[in-house]
């Protein structure tokens, strides 16, 4: 079954101010890299810049991490926002694009735009004392689809 045939049961497109929106009041998502065989994914929390329409995500890094290596060698990455607030009322965007990982020179002006991601707490803690990255994820592409109808006892009532 497709998107367009879906519409008939009340999913439809975001435009891309409620793509912008979602970004906006999110935090965290789940990137998509390439990996040796299935996708490499892993849920990340994020700050997001509007005026550039890119994503920022902090790493830690230590003395090695997966993640890095694996973002260093993506030519293209995805990431995955979503919200479920009921099983009748959610939004998800699909993003594509580019990740790189940002110059340490950079990293104060960037602090500057955008509000760095949230962290649950171990991740927090270990930030604060092993090595850190913060990578890019520039937005080449996105698509957005939303669910806000009613419960088909609401919407039976409505019809009537």
């Amino acid at each position: 079954m497709t998107i367009d045939d879906l519409a008939d049961y009340g999913m439809v497109r975001m435009d891309d101010e409620e793509i912008r929106a979602l970004l906006s009041s999110h935090s965290i998502g789940v990137l998509g890299l390439p990996g040796d065989g299935a996708p490499c994914l892993r849920p990340m929390s994020y700050g997001y810049d509007a005026d550039a329409e890119a994503l920022y995500f902090l790493y830690i890094v230590g003395s090695g991490s997966h993640k890095a290596a694996s973002s260093d060698r993506a030519d293209e990455a995805s990431f995955l926002v979503y919200s479920a607030e009921t099983q009748f009322n959610w939004r998800s965007a699909l993003l594509t694009g580019t990740i790189d990982a940002t110059a340490e020179d950079d990293m104060d002006a960037v602090a500057d735009r955008v509000t760095l991601p949230w962290q649950p707490d171990l991740f927090r803690r270990a930030g604060a004392e092993e090595r850190t990255r913060l990578y890019r994820f520039e937005i080449a592409d996105w698509t957005g689809l939303k669910h806000v109808g009613l419960p088909p006892a609401f919407a039976a009532d409505e019809e009537a």
